[in-house]
């Protein structure tokens, strides 16, 4: 038995879970609530991401240490990534894990249009893979969507904030509308479920292929096949051969992520919620990919496979063909399209030779978005500059695959289990695609694919699988790189296995026939009547929808309608034959406006064709079922009359009042035609114009466009700020608090002046011994009136300012009470003098106990 292929050496560590979480405007809030709750000990690494202006010192970290024992770093620096560590970005910086690392950049987009979670979110699904989390947490526009697609495709864990909780809604919704979230949640809630389901998930898989095939366990045996049979019933896809451990590793995950602790738990969940199919059979096609991945393999196909297999092509047969399987979000039918186009240009000689690739991939998802050619700005970091700069133009914040490359790709959604396979083949890609199927249909794949592949064609496998046992099908051309030359003596080894499929089989069984007595009747004698008067007389018909789609067809309708090249269509628009096509649509259309039937009379079905035809189009309102609908009837009418009866007709003269009404008609026929020429002119001159002004109205929405993603940003990063001066502003309203009780504690009456001896603050203590109020903040030390018998306080205070040393005298009052002032400088945290401080301490009791002591 064929051993599954394995990876060539397994990871020397497994890597530390990441959760990344992205926020903007009002995320301070929600990113205190969320690491508040994570536990001190989970074993994960977090990276907080948050728009922030590029010009303002960052306040993030110190003030989210106060939500968390973990410690809380500023990225300044590249570092390694540890567990249970905060990482927060600092101003004008993009954050990428590469590796173990965590690589701040400067930033590759100006001001205004810049992604940060994405960028952060992207690297981390190239480099975690299903080891990482991302979040979306409060904030305005998009940023954030397409990281957690990535993420999502990668196997990662999504969540997103509910939007109802957060301060900015814009960044969670978007990412909830597009479909890549897993969990909705409250800050407060998410931690726990992260930390659940990475506990659920103990054993990491292989980052390049998956473990070996293993027995499934009799309890779960009965569930998986019943789940898997849900997914064939409702996807029409068949996972049976898929690796057993693949299937029970994702299923565990989809089950952590809705907290069910068991597979029949899970099997009830599906039939209660087919959504939840379409998400489990999406988890398994999870596809790994990446623009020019393994750069070694692609620089020896350019150099050493491509040429050779141009070389090989005559001068009758100047197209490469090329599939590649299991393309996922097409990365790679793109990246061997730039290679051979590179290829192109530096071999003059092949110049005139074209290529044609064929991707598939069983994700109608994954097809879509790839046929659309937009990707992430996030691939820079996979996309050499150059070639970034000649495939790729830049669109909505990521890059658009150029025109020329595109057109040389065709997109397919396609089961390479139970689909015919493309023939013919130069080059067949199907990297890393056959380590989640099990060894026998590796084997079967290896010889299908050999069948599919042209004499020296070539094969390219992921660096993770091989040939297997099916050395005599292919040679190794480059065996490093699974680069594999076809045997041309391998079809004698053995039949290729065709996939079909799978119906059930329909066993004959010779039955007896039954004797029915000659007075039986049968039991709806009318039914079967009026069936058999329909099919001897009912004109050919065909039942159609508002829009042309016919949704019934009755008797032989070839004669009048024939399908139409391309793409199957089944519209009485475009099936309708060339004569009858152009009345038929007009009678349609006015059947539907007046609500009553229209007769078209002796139409010629084909300009050279004697067949004529009458067409009656009735609008249906019986029953409610077709109510809406019209009918299309068609009845063979006499044919045309021959040259041989229009030549009797003439001879025998022709009715002058016809003869009048013709001419008449062609006149007018004429002046219509004079007049629908000039309106279409007018009509061109018009949409001309029109277009002009569409163009200048689509320059100037997008400059708007451009000023208000700045104004927008601009805005994020503020409320970032604000909230940041706000914590700032709250902490230090507690610290005045803190610093007003304490001096009230101490009962010293204590006196704030500036370095012009205004008055700035005291304590209530003050107004013993100088009549103060709250009105008089800012008022001279020279104009306040006091009990104390010090005339030289004014003085003093000068001296004390003028040579920073500290004053202390005794005072008696005009009442008899005794105070201690001390006159100090006021200095700041930053040692500068800004005034002085007076205190007064009342020493009344211990002067009264000297004066005592001293008369005894």
């Amino acid at each position: 038995m064929s051993e599954p292929p394995l990876a060539e050496s397994p990871p020397a560590a497994v890597p530390v879970w990441i959760v990344g979480i992205g926020a903007s405007a009002g995320g301070l809030a929600a990113l205190e609530q969320f690491l508040a709750q994570v536990p001190p000990a989970s074993g994960l690494a977090y990276v907080v991401v948050q728009h922030l202006d590029p010009t303002h010192k960052g306040m993030l970290s110190e003030l989210l240490q106060r939500s968390t024992v973990m410690p809380v770093r500023e990225v300044l620096v590249a570092q390694n990534i540890e567990p249970d560590v905060v990482y927060v970005i600092s101003p004008n910086a993009e954050l990428r894990v590469s590796g173990n690392r965590l690589c701040p950049t400067l930033p590759s987009q100006p001001r205004g249009r810049r992604l940060p979670v994405d960028v952060l979110f992207s690297s981390m699904a190239r480099e975690r893979g299903a080891r990482a989390v991302g979040v979306v947490l409060s904030g305005m526009g998009e940023d954030g969507t397409l990281g957690l697609q990535a993420i999502k495709t990668q196997g990662g864990l999504t969540l997103a904030q509910q939007p109802e909780s957060a301060q900015f809604d814009a960044m969670p919704r978007s990412a909830i509308a597009a479909g890549c979230v897993d969990i909705v949640a409250a800050p407060g809630d998410m931690p726990a479920r992260i930390v659940a389901l990475v506990r659920a998930q103990p054993r990491a898989e292989p980052a390049g292929a998956e473990a070996d095939e293993e027995g499934v366990a009799a309890a779960d045996a009965v569930p998986l096949a019943a789940i898997l049979a849900l997914v064939h019933e409702h996807t029409r896809h068949d996972l049976t051969f898929y690796k057993s451990n693949t299937l029970l590793r994702r299923i565990a995950r989809r089950m952590a992520i809705h907290g069910l602790a068991s597979m029949p738990a899970y099997e009830g969940f599906l039939r209660q919620n087919p959504q939840e199919i379409d998400l489990l059979f999406n988890e398994v096609l999870i596809g790994v990919t990446a623009f020019f991945r393994d750069p070694q393999v692609w620089q020896e196909l350019k150099e050493a496979v491509l040429p050779p297999l141009l070389a090989q092509r005559g001068a009758d047969d100047r197209q490469l063909r090329a599939w590649v399987a299991g393309c996922s979000t097409g990365e790679e039918a793109y990246s061997l399209a730039m290679v051979f186009a590179e290829v192109i240009e530096s071999r003059p000689e092949f110049s005139d030779l074209k290529l044609q690739i064929f991707a598939t991939d069983l994700s109608a998802d994954a097809i879509a978005f790839a046929r659309a050619g937009h990707y992430p700005a996030a691939i820079a970091h996979d996309v050499p500059p150059q070639r970034l700069a000649r495939f790729f133009t830049q669109h909505a914040g990521g890059y658009l695959i150029d025109p020329r490359i595109r057109e040389t790709v065709l997109f397919a959604q396609h089961d390479v289990i139970l689909d015919p396979p493309f023939t013919r083949l130069d080059l067949l890609s199907c990297r890393n695609l056959m380590i989640y199927f099990s060894a026998p249909l590796q084997r079967r794949l290896v010889a299908l694919f050999h069948y599919s592949l042209r004499p020296g064609g070539v094969l390219l496998l992921g660096e993770a699988e091989t040939v297997g046992r099916s050395q005599a099908l292919f040679k190794p051309l480059l065996p490093k790189s699974r680069i594999y030359a076809r045997n041309p003596r391998g079809s004698a080894i053995g039949a290729a296995l065709f996939p079909t499929h799978r119906r059930p089989v329909v066993k004959t069984v010779n039955q007896e026939t039954s004797l029915i007595h000659p007075y039986t009747l049968p039991v709806n004698l009318q039914s079967l009547a009026d069936q058999v008067v329909l099919q001897l007389f009912s004109p050919a018909a065909v039942l159609v929808n508002e829009s042309g789609d016919i949704v019934y067809i009755n008797g032989r309708t070839g004669r009048y309608l024939e399908p139409a090249a391309g793409k199957a269509n089944w519209n009485i628009h475009v099936m309708a034959r060339p004569g009858i096509r152009a009345q038929l649509s007009v009678a349609l259309r006015s059947a539907l406006q007046s609500r009553s039937p229209v007769e078209l009379r002796g139409l010629k079905i084909d300009d050279e064709d004697t067949v004529m035809v009458d067409i009656t189009v009735r609008p249906l309102a019986h029953p409610k079922a077709l109510e809406g609908m019209v009918m299309i009837a068609f009845r063979d009418a006499m044919p045309a009359p021959t040259a041989r009866s229009r030549r009797a007709r003439v001879a025998q003269g022709v009715d002058a009042a016809v003869n009048e009404e013709l001419i008449r008609s062609r006149e007018e026929i004429r002046a219509l035609r004079q007049e629908m020429h000039a309106s279409q002119e007018e009509l061109q001159a018009a949409n001309e114009e029109l277009q002009s002004t569409n163009e200048e109205l689509q320059s100037a929405n997008e400059e708007l466009t451009t000023a208000k993603e700045e104004a927008q940003s601009m805005n994020e990063e503020l409320q970032t700020i604000n909230g940041e001066l706000q914590a700032k502003l709250d902490d230090l309203a507690l610290a005045q608090s803190d610093m007003q009780n304490l001096l009230n504690s101490t009962d010293i009456a204590t006196l704030f002046l500036d370095n012009g001896l205004n008055v700035r603050r005291f304590t209530e203590q003050i107004t013993r011994v100088i009549h103060l109020r709250e009105g008089d903040i800012g008022r001279p030390l020279s104009e306040l009136a006091s009990t104390l018998i010090y005339p030289e306080l004014y003085a003093d205070v000068k001296e004390t300012l003028r040579t920073l040393a500290f004053t202390e005298k005794q005072i008696a009052t005009t009442d008899g009470q005794w105070f201690s002032v001390r006159i100090m400088p006021y200095r700041t945290l930053s040692n500068v003098i800004q005034g002085a401080v007076i205190t007064f301490v009342d020493i009344t009791a211990a002067k009264a106990l000297e004066s005592r002591l001293r008369k005894e």
